[in-house]
């Protein structure tokens, strides 16, 4: 008899759930933008998360546009979405952080980076550990410190590079940057075991970040719930150093920085330097690599590059000096410009995750509490409206009083958002560009490289090279 009254019970509750759902969709139902619901439960996110070719927005993206316009309905990841290729619409919704909106990414993301990932943090929460990173990326900091660096660790890549070989130009990009954020966090250096171990957790790690959330034995996420673990004790091994050694030295690491400049508990400051890790790692490694890879197919962008490059060479020459400034730096003027198209193009990020924490309306359009919310950056990026030939390798576009194309440079970048924007605007921006500046200003100095083998990016919804981009290598001196 119990049974039966829990059985009960249980068919009750569920047909009060499945009412109150229908009601509040009732309620919407005559604003709610068009859209399909797709399967229960499943809804459409395996049809949405299907590979495709990075340089277009996918089957999916085109075929919902096209039957629903740029702002639709759909299931994804477990919820009722709104989703959003309007350019006007995602400035709305960034903008209106923490206002009308909150991140909202999928609890396996939060069970692989930490509860204390600035990646899922919101409110005061995210807005203190953002203030921590952007202290420690600064703009004093990146001309007096992280300069030196980037510059150090592009040409110790560089210097491995033989001559008529081919290169795995994935790895090495991933090498670079791994190399470089493990020496800023943490003061490791490249190529010790320590930091070889590291990486190589590290690898097992992002796998299963961009893998399904299957905690099953032998899954790619179970793995990288194992060498989270791994990599926290390193983590913390490294904390307890700092702590006995007391060094001022450990103020130009982040680590040192954290432990003597914020109140931050052990927990938190792990997932912070994990999270710090995954952001300054994967998303500029795979930016490097877009642009290695577009750039081989436009020599007339290598040729200005080579001219722009040699031409602060050879001032530096002239002065005696051997390093890279920051006056050098800012000089790179059709260098930002390859570097915008790069990101345009290759949308390193394709889609963020929010939810709306009000009722909203746009445009006509009802947004109900409580629905997920994708504002789609790379449908934005490829919006021919916005972008003339957008799917078309085009630095000029990005230069004032550009003659080369038709597109104008204001216009661009009012429509420009690979680092998102609003108050969770990614305080990594500026190091993420200077990487690539100084990167691109070695390659072009040093090498000329063509593909070893056909590859191309694909979206898996994280940008990938399957074959990790095999260039032959040349040296040349300019």
């Amino acid at each position: 008899m119990c049974d039966l009254e829990f059985i009960l019970f249980l068919l009750g509750l569920a047909l009060l759930i499945i009412l109150s759902l229908y009601r509040r969709k009732q309620n919407y139902s005559e604003n709610l933008p068009p859209g399909n619901m797709g399967w229960p439960f499943l809804g459409e996110t395996i049809a949405y998360l299907k590979p495709y070719t990075a340089t277009t927005i996918g089957k999916f993206m085109e075929e919902h546009i096209s039957r629903y316009g740029k702002i639709y309905k759909s299931h994804l990841f477990g919820e009722p979405t709104i989703v959003s290729a309007d350019a006007g619409l995602n400035r709305f919704i960034l903008q209106n952080e923490g206002k009308l909106f909150e991140c909202s990414y999928p609890r396996s993301i939060g069970g692989i980076l930490g509860k204390w990932s600035m990646l899922v943090l919101v409110g005061d929460m995210h807005r203190d550990m953002r203030i921590i990173s952007l202290n420690f990326l600064s703009n004093s900091r990146l001309r007096t410190h992280l300069l030196k660096e980037v510059e150090k660790h592009t040409l110790l890549v560089f210097d491995c590079w033989i001559e008529n070989s081919i290169i795995c130009a994935q790895d090495e990009a991933k090498k670079f940057t791994f190399n470089l954020m493990a020496e800023h966090i943490m003061s490791l250096e490249p190529g010790k075991p320590e930091t070889e171990q590291l990486k190589k957790e590290y690898i097992t790690f992002m796998k299963g970040v961009v893998s399904a959330p299957l905690n099953f034995p032998g899954t790619a996420y179970r793995k990288a719930l194992q060498s989270r673990s791994k990599i926290l004790k390193f983590i913390e091994q490294k904390m307890e150093e700092r702590v006995k050694k007391k060094s001022e030295d450990d103020q130009n690491e982040l680590l040192g920085w954290v432990l003597k400049n914020s109140n931050l508990s052990k927990e938190q400051i792990l997932d912070l330097v994990l999270s710090l890790l995954f952001a300054g790692h994967e998303t500029s490694s795979v930016a490097i690599a877009l642009g290695i890879y577009f750039l081989q197919g436009c020599p007339t962008a290598v040729h200005q590059l080579k001219e722009e490059h040699a031409e602060i060479s050879k001032a530096k020459r002239e002065l005696g000096e051997t390093e890279l400034s920051w006056d050098d730096y800012k000089k790179m003027e059709f260098t930002q410009c390859v570097i915008s198209e790069t990101l345009r193009l290759g949308n390193v990020v394709r889609f963020l995750h929010r939810k709306a924490i009000k009722d909203v309306r746009y445009k006509g359009y009802d947004i109900p509490c409580g629905w997920k919310v994708l504002p789609v950056i790379s449908a934005v990026h490829l919006d021919p409206s916005l972008f003339h030939q957008p799917c078309h390798f085009n630095p000029w576009r990005w230069l004032q009083n550009n003659n080369r194309g038709s597109q104008n440079a204001t216009t661009a970048s009012h429509n420009f958002m690979p680092f998102g924007g609003g108050p969770r605007l990614c305080a990594g921006t500026e190091l993420a560009t200077l990487e690539m500046a100084v990167f691109i200003h070695y390659l072009v100095l040093n090498f000329h490289w063509e593909l070893a083998d056909t590859d191309e990016a694909i979206a898996f919804p994280f940008v990938d090279f399957p074959k990790g981009l095999p260039i032959r290598v040349q040296r040349h001196a300019l």
